[in-house]
């Protein structure tokens, strides 16, 4: 197996630099490099940006809007992107709930939904994890009742979701629902699609360890949804569940994101000192350098071989488990040499120093802010997505049979 680019993808890495180059906001690009909140608009416009180019969904068949990419170009693309500090592609609509409705939606929601999620004109979250039921997503225990009346065919929904990223900018949710009390756990369960605008769904925020507003509380109390909205069949949602966890945890291990974590951690350390002496030149933190370092060549490998085996006509198994837990605790690896790093300019952070116009103390460099504040938002990354302890289940199963 060849794992080298070919002169073509070359070529094509050398078009995704100019474009880079030429059409991502230095401002934005800045607030990402210096861990700033990126706003709505922020992502918003970056949105645009790339739907305009054609290079959005770029995993999206091209009838449905997709470039047409190659899993390698797919990579490359998104690569690039993470080293030149762009904004992330806000995931729910473009990356999970997009293939879903490509491969489990009717023709109608394609065609309605799709062009929506591209243009801008929706922004999805996602309404999985529940209070106990969260690395146990099989557990979930909102209802959805379904009944006929003048209005037409409908489902009333009721129960609670949490840890709903970037939910409070959202008007459409996609949720698991339990359709059946009767049968197995998984196969009681339906994908639904709610307009977060309707009567009875109330959002309320949830502050995390950093200080900052990115998850929420949704709860559904009698909310009114079209049948029409069901996606798939009825009680047949956690094989939907199941395709759409394989895009996140992929995405989840953000491998990009951890080349570029890397190349500024070393940064850091060339200009930090200890006793006069460059941080980088200290044995011990140098040795701990040089095993994260040594842990993202290792994933990149296995990385390109999971790309070569979906070239092939394969389908990630077992191996998006892997890459989950390898790529969280890379991340997390990564951000934590960078906070010890910064010395005492990586205490805990000044909030408003995050955001645009903060014109006070930063105490330290630029990114000094943000170290603190990547540190503990990293800390969910083994979490969220199905617990590392879950995939290490997943895989025993998957390679082992037990």
């Amino acid at each position: 197996m060849d794992l080298n680019f070919t002169t073509e993808e070359e070529a094509f890495r050398g078009e995704v630099r100019a474009f880079l180059a030429a059409k991502l906001p230095v401002r934005l690009s800045e607030k990402v490099r210096s861990g700033k909140i990126l706003e709505k608009a922020d992502m918003q416009e970056w949105h645009a940006i790339l739907n305009e180019r054609g290079w959005l969904a770029n995993h999206w068949p091209e009838q449905y809007g997709g470039p047409g990419w190659t899993a390698v170009e797919k990579f490359i693309f998104e690569h690039e992107c993470a080293l030149a500090f762009s904004p992330r592609i806000v995931p729910f609509g473009v990356n999970m709930l997009g293939p879903v409705l490509i491969k489990y939606g009717n023709e109608a929601q394609k065609q309605h939904w799709l062009p929506r999620i591209l243009n801008g004109d929706d922004w999805w979250c996602q309404g999985y994890s529940e209070p106990g039921a969260g690395s146990d997503l099989a557990a979930v225990k909102t209802s959805a009742v379904r009944g006929i009346d003048a209005q037409g065919d409908h489902y009333i929904v009721n129960g609670q979701k949490t840890w709903t990223t970037l939910g409070q900018h959202a008007n459409m949710i996609f949720c698991l629902v339990r359709t059946n009390r009767e049968a197995k756990k998984q196969e009681g369960i339906s994908f639904l699609l709610i307009d977060m605008t309707s009567p009875g769904v109330e959002v309320r925020p949830i502050i995390t360890l950093d200080g900052e507003h990115e998850v929420n509380e949704v709860f559904f109390s009698d909310v009114r949804v079209p049948a029409e909205n069901l996606v798939g069949e009825e009680n047949k949602g956690w094989t939907c569940a199941k395709y759409l966890l394989t895009y996140e945890r992929t995405n989840i291990a953000g491998v990009g994101f951890s080349v570029a974590a890397l190349e500024q951690l070393k940064g850091i350390a060339a200009t930090q000192t200890k006793n006069g002496k460059p941080l980088a030149d200290d044995p011990a933190f140098a040795a701990r350098m040089a095993r994260v370092e040594i842990d993202l060549e290792n994933m990149k490998t296995t990385n390109l071989r999971v790309i070569a085996a979906v070239a092939g006509g394969g389908v990630p198994g077992a191996e998006s488990s892997m890459l989950k837990i390898r790529g969280t605790e890379i991340r997390q690896e990564i951000s934590s040499l960078a906070r010890r790093a910064m010395g005492p300019y990586g205490r805990p952070f000044i909030a408003e120093a995050l955001k645009d116009g903060y014109e006070g103390e930063t105490f330290g460099p630029d990114y000094a802010s943000a170290a603190a504040s990547r540190y503990f938002n990293n800390r969910k990354l083994s979490i969220f997505g199905g617990s590392n302890e879950i995939q290490k289940n997943i895989i025993s199963k998957m390679i082992l049979g037990l």
